[in-house]
């Protein structure tokens, strides 16, 4: 179903109250008739952040005539996302699932806050990489863009992700990289593989799973995997996905609204417990939160 509305000029409080008030079906398009002078006043960003508030996304605008443009609008489907799959498997995030066909470094939100953490904590001076939950591998890809080859083959790589057949998939496409090393295993039994220890421990939106117990976790890699003056990256979800959409801000239990009481909550114990250890640590990024850490005194 198609509605189709014609906007008030410039005039937000009408527009808001009539996104407030529309009852769409999941499909639905809602179409809004803007003069184009109207459209350069407030910029297109401000309609894709409109989009996300009422979990829609922004259509290709059409034109109607020489001086009005047809903004369109669908609604997503909530029920089309893997965060609300029951799939208690290991095989939740594998080949088959919806995380699976996500790319965040095809998000330039993602990718932009994602280098700038890297560069921040030096990936071109570290030996031994660790990635927790690195499934296919995308963010060794970003490091490998970033360094180029004859950098990045310096440099050892090991990911680890409890989806065998995430982990398969990742072997396949770093075939040829002989200093990149994959195991499908349960982070909570890490211990198990005798990894030793590593001037770079990176983990996005993979700690806060539900079967791990976050600050013994973060503890436990920090004292027992990090070797001195060594780095850290976490990323922590400030979005969803939704029908392959990252929908801007995190989703909370038993609120029908974004909540970032949780995310804050696990950043600052990390931020507080990597400060008392002697770490300069910086929060950046937008749908997803980075933090940065390493050791004062040793990058600049």
């Amino acid at each position: 179903m198609t509605q189709i509305q014609k906007c008030a000029s410039r005039d937000a409080y009408a527009i808001l109250s009539f996104f407030k008030e529309s009852r769409c079906d999941d499909g639905d398009v809602i179409e809004l008739e803007f003069l184009d002078t109207d459209i350069e006043y407030f910029g297109y960003k401000t309609f894709v952040d409109l989009a996300q508030l009422f979990i829609m996304k922004l259509l290709t605008p059409l034109k109607k005539d020489e001086t009005t443009t047809v903004l369109r609008f669908q609604k997503l489907s909530q029920k089309s996302s893997f965060h609300n799959s029951d799939d208690a498997s290991s095989e939740k995030y594998g080949v088959q699932s919806p995380f699976f066909a996500i790319d965040k470094t095809k998000e330039f939100s993602f990718l932009y806050h994602y280098q700038k953490s890297l560069e921040f904590v030096d990936v071109k001076s570290k030996k031994r990489v660790l990635n927790l939950g690195i499934n296919r591998g995308d963010e060794f890809l970003v490091i490998k863009e970033m360094l180029g080859c004859n950098a990045f083959e310096a440099i050892e790589f090991v990911g680890i992700d409890y989806s065998a057949s995430a982990i398969e998939y990742a072997k396949e496409a770093f075939g040829a990289d002989k200093n990149v090393t994959f195991f499908c295993h349960d982070i909570n039994k890490l211990e198990e593989l005798n990894l030793g220890k590593f001037d770079l421990i990176i983990s996005i939106g993979t700690l806060q799973s539900s079967n791990i117990e976050f600050n013994a976790t973060f503890m436990s890699l920090y004292q027992n995997f990090l070797a001195d003056g060594g780095a850290i990256v976490l990323g922590f979800p400030n979005c969803r996905w939704i029908e392959g959409e990252m929908i801007y801000g995190a989703k909370a239990p038993n609120y029908p609204f974004s909540e970032l009481s949780l995310v804050l909550k696990d950043i600052h114990f990390c931020k507080k417990y990597l400060q008392q250890k002697k770490y300069r640590a910086v929060v950046t990024g937008k749908d997803y939160l980075f933090l940065s850490a390493r050791k004062i005194g040793l990058s600049s």
